[in-house]
């Protein structure tokens, strides 16, 4: 192995009753984030421009498609902006979109992160795509995850990269994904959900998703979180070792990590999709680490519940609280961006989704 993944009784950091995320939690601004009429709105991004504007990357599709598969195969990114971090932030344009069935990302763009490098603006991604009709109203009734559009959607899940020297684009796509799949590995049938991490030097550390195809070679594996480098974000991508960092079999399912540094080092929140580390089934996770690479979890990992208190009074349990995104300014987390839904929970129970915020306590 040439990395290794350790459960640390004792904090790398700081120790203390609970981690530093969790015990500065705000009240969220009800009217924060992101939220647009006749969309499912999903996982954001948040970068502050050189215009001093704070650029909002975020997914978006249909309402008419259910919402569950319905990001598979007419997901696009959009770009908001924003006068402060909480927001609300204001739709501007489509920065990604649908390209054509010819392209491996032409049907749904999906999952964006947002970083800089020096004088450039590079947006990660999943990509897919399918050669069949578009899903209408007429045809609806025939769209599911066993239909002919989601097998192929998800067969084709990809990360790559956009580029532009402006947070307003346009964005310079590339023909290929950044991050292929591998025979015989645990992303042998899709890669996804990717997080960069540029160091100083450009170079790249990149956590990703991954599926492997079971022995019966149709089925696919729970979710599985690698890791791999590159010597630039527009360099040759490397996966880091063999085993992935989290999966079924190494501490627990865990989904939608993200990567961030600040004057304390490097960390990474994710979800904690069965409770296994934290002990809440879907809360949030905390790690971090000197380099990227080796990650250390903390003593006390919870960074988050689904559990949000509002700047209106009101405690809300959410149905979903999805793709955390702590945002950094001036070396110090600021705020954590989330994916969330209305409803009791589960994807096909809720009304509504949006991107809400939830600032951190100075």
């Amino acid at each position: 192995m040439k990395y290794i993944f350790l459960l640390f009784i004792g904090c790398l950091f700081s120790c203390g009753a609970q981690n530093s995320l969790y015990n500065n939690l705000d009240e969220a601004p009800i009217d924060g984030g992101l939220q647009m009429d006749d969309y499912w709105v999903w996982g954001s991004s948040v970068i502050k421009g050189d215009d001093g504007l704070y650029h909002m990357y975020a997914s978006r599709w249909p309402k008419m498609l259910p919402f569950h598969p319905g990001w598979m195969v007419a997901s696009e990114i959009v770009h908001a902006t924003s006068k402060t971090p909480e927001g609300p932030y204001q739709f501007q344009d489509v920065a990604l979109g649908d390209r054509g069935t010819q392209y491996w990302d032409g049907k749904s763009c999906h999952n964006p992160k947002i970083v800089k490098y020096k004088d450039t603006y590079i947006l990660y991604y999943m990509g897919s795509t399918h050669p069949f009709e578009a899903v209408t109203e007429e045809n609806l009734s025939d769209f599911d995850l066993s239909s002919k559009w989601c097998i192929a959607a998800r067969w084709g899940k990809r990360i790559g990269i956009a580029t532009s020297k402006s947070p307003n684009g346009p964005w310079k796509r590339q023909n290929e994904p950044i991050l292929e799949v591998e025979p015989n590995s645990y992303y042998s049938f899709l890669t996804s959900n990717p997080s960069p991490l540029i160091k100083e030097d450009g170079s790249v550390v990149l956590l990703f998703k991954g599926r492997s195809y079971k022995e019966d070679g149709v089925s696919q594996s729970d979710m599985s979180i690698g890791v791999a480098t590159a010597p630039s974000f527009d360099g040759d991508y490397t996966v880091i070792g063999d085993e992935p960092l989290f999966s079924m079999e190494r501490f627990g399912e865990v989904e939608d990590p993200h990567l961030w540094s600040d004057d304390a080092g490097y960390h990474m929140i994710a979800k904690d999709q069965r409770g296994l580390i934290t002990g809440g089934k879907g809360d949030g996770l905390v790690a971090h680490s000197e380099n990227g690479i080796d990650w250390i979890i903390d003593e006390n990992p919870r960074a988050y519940t689904k559990t949000v208190k509002w700047n209106n009074g009101k405690t809300i349990k959410q149905g979903q609280l999805e793709r955390p995104f702590v945002f950094v300014e001036n070396g110090k987390p600021t705020h954590i961006f989330f994916a969330t839904m209305d409803g009791p929970g589960g994807f096909s129970n809720g009304t509504k989704t949006w991107n809400m915020v939830i600032p951190l306590k100075k």
